[in-house]
């Protein structure tokens, strides 16, 4: 038997269950990456080995984030307080896709 912080110390340091847990307080701090107006059209969509993948609402948005990769890696860093992202990919998300 184990204590129960002992066993989510363990859990936390497999990478999936890492990289979904920064994902997921990217997506809650999303405003303080990108700002809300851009936050408005884009999402974090997945962060696998260094890579945050971001979905922007059109083709037009997407490239501003390219533009701005190097200054969306910078700060998911920041809110993270780690260095987890190391490069930013943008996709367009499909039409008809959800919400964020």
């Amino acid at each position: 038997m184990q204590a129960l912080g002992a066993v989510i110390e363990a859990l936390r340091g497999e990478r999936a269950l890492a990289e979904g847990l920064a994902l997921g307080r990217l997506a809650r701090d999303w405003g303080r990456v990108v700002g809300e107006r851009l936050g408005a059209e884009c999402a974090p969509a997945a962060l696998r080995e260094g890579t945050l993948v971001v979905a922007a609402s059109s083709g037009a948005w997407a490239g501003q984030l390219r533009f701005l990769a190097r200054e969306v890696a910078r700060r998911a860093n920041e809110v993270l307080e780690t260095e987890a992202v190391r490069e930013v990919r943008v996709v367009v998300r499909a039409p008809g896709g959800t919400g964020w």
